[in-house]
């Protein structure tokens, strides 16, 4: 059986720059900000660890060289994971995805596409949990189920906060994500960048059930609004407190909120060989 790990405790790169650079980042359960002027190596790290434990998040069989990961508990083969990215371009391949019936344009509606997929499954998932718990019989099985759906009510009572001031809600009598603005109803592709990026994010995040797992972030403050980047960090550990956030960013609004002793400065975790 595939034991998956909590988190993260320790990335160790041997290979960065063609073997000019030494990385050691001991890092936080919760919240990891690495921090560096243009160039200096951010990205480059947080996608050499994705690439080595791959789309099935093996930490066992590392599939790149130099790169060691240590995580609690120590003897777990597995960590699940996500990755955010921040730019919102245009799609090469959108004639082919036009032919599947989804008006998209950008990676970004890709994304969210994808993500309403899995939100369904999620969405199956949690009605399967209540409907067990609603027949079990036990005397607090109301209270039980209410637990269950919270999370997914957390999250919508959170968008509806966020896009309140375009007037947009999400319709909740939906199975899918649209949302109602002036009678009108719309789809995610219809949405702004920042919007998109923001729904993007705690859809992501949502859809992990509360599970232990990563999200990797890279600069995902692009197209975010100053006072949306200053709650992201708030706000997705509102939607799961068993995540641990490992992201890079260059603005200040990210950290504003009581997060500056998570900064890491690349220069502080490389060494040269």
């Amino acid at each position: 059986m595939q034991k998956y790990a909590d988190y993260i405790k320790e990335i160790e790169i041997d290979s960065l720059w063609s073997g000019r650079r030494h990385v050691v980042w001991k890092l936080d359960r919760r919240v990891n900000i690495l921090s560096g002027i243009n160039g200096v190596g951010k990205s480059t790290i947080i996608n050499k660890v994705v690439k080595s434990v791959g789309p099935n998040g093996d930490i066992t069989n590392h599939l790149m060289k130099g790169v060691h990961i240590t995580v609690c508990p120590e003897d777990a083969g597995f960590i699940r994971y996500d990755v955010i990215r921040s730019f919102d371009r245009p799609l090469l391949n959108a004639d082919v995805i036009g032919e599947m019936g989804a008006n998209l344009a950008t990676e970004l509606d890709w994304q969210l596409f994808k993500l309403q997929r899995k939100y369904l499954d999620y969405q199956v998932n949690i009605g399967n949990r209540i409907i067990a718990v609603l027949q079990s019989g036990q005397p607090d099985a109301a209270i039980m189920a209410q637990r269950i759906s919270e999370p997914k009510k957390k999250f919508q009572d959170l968008i509806d906060d966020l896009f309140s001031d375009t007037g947009k809600t999400i319709i909740r009598t939906e199975n899918e994500i649209k949302f109602s603005q002036i009678g009108e109803a719309l789809y995610p592709y219809q949405l702004s960048s920042g919007e998109k990026q923001m729904l993007a994010i705690l859809l992501t995040v949502l859809i992990e059930d509360n599970q232990p797992y990563v999200l990797f972030m890279d600069e995902p403050e692009v197209s975010l609004h100053i006072e949306w980047q200053k709650r992201l960090i708030d706000l997705i550990l509102e939607l799961n407190d068993n995540v641990q956030i490992i992201l890079t960013t260059h603005s200040p609004a990210v950290v504003m909120n009581g997060w500056i002793d998570k900064i890491t400065e690349v220069s502080d975790i490389t060494d040269n060989e």
